[in-house]
């Protein structure tokens, strides 16, 4: 009896602990020069004023956070897409595949944030915070789209090199026979094309 009450207690300490750390608080600003500020940290002073405190747990999958998580995050993306001339549809493509829209998703291999930046590529792109999502999305954008120009906007290629690296696609002269790889650029494919319709 003791035991089973010790597991129920651990079981409980767990669900618990995850769920705090799941949980993400995240703040809208707008800026001094007119432009709006999406971080996970708070801001005050210097003209930011705070105009949303958007609170959830990013583990949930469920589809109604996907879409909360989603409708934050739209403005920034279209806005930083349009910036750098990247197809806004692609770009949510690579970040729906990539965190499905969560800030604070890190990868097994060390890939962070919103489109998964690799330390590497972040520190290539002048990225500080990888979790800060107009940092991580400024730097994804740039790196796709010299992508794109790399691989003369071949979208295929593009997409294949964000997920495995620009050498690996050279190196096989297409999309690498890694099934990761080739099921990535598939999704994104996929994804693209729904954007593509509901943008």
């Amino acid at each position: 009896m003791r035991r089973g009450l010790r597991l129920i207690l651990l079981l409980t300490t767990g669900l618990a602990l995850s769920q705090s750390v799941l949980a993400e608080t995240v703040y809208v600003y707008d800026t001094p020069d007119g432009s709006k500020l999406i971080t996970d940290k708070p801001k005050s002073g210097g003209g930011y004023k705070l105009i949303k405190r958007y609170q959830s747990s990013f583990g949930s999958s469920s589809g109604q956070s996907l879409i909360a998580r989603k409708s934050l995050y739209d403005p920034m993306i279209e806005k930083t897409a349009s910036n750098y001339g990247v197809d806004t549809a692609l770009v949510k493509a690579v970040v729906h595949a990539e965190s499905s829209f969560n800030p604070a998703a890190v990868s097994h291999k060390g890939a962070t944030g919103l489109m998964q930046l690799m330390p590497g590529t972040a520190q290539r792109y002048g990225v500080n915070n990888l979790t800060d999502p107009n940092q991580n999305v400024d730097g994804g954008v740039r790196y796709l789209r010299d992508l794109l120009q790399m691989f003369r906007n071949d979208t295929q290629l593009a997409v294949a090199a964000y997920n495995a690296g620009e050498n690996a696609v050279i190196r096989h002269r297409g999309i690498p026979p890694y099934d990761e790889t080739q099921n990535y650029v598939r999704k994104v494919l996929e994804l693209h094309e729904k954007y593509l319709i509901n943008n």
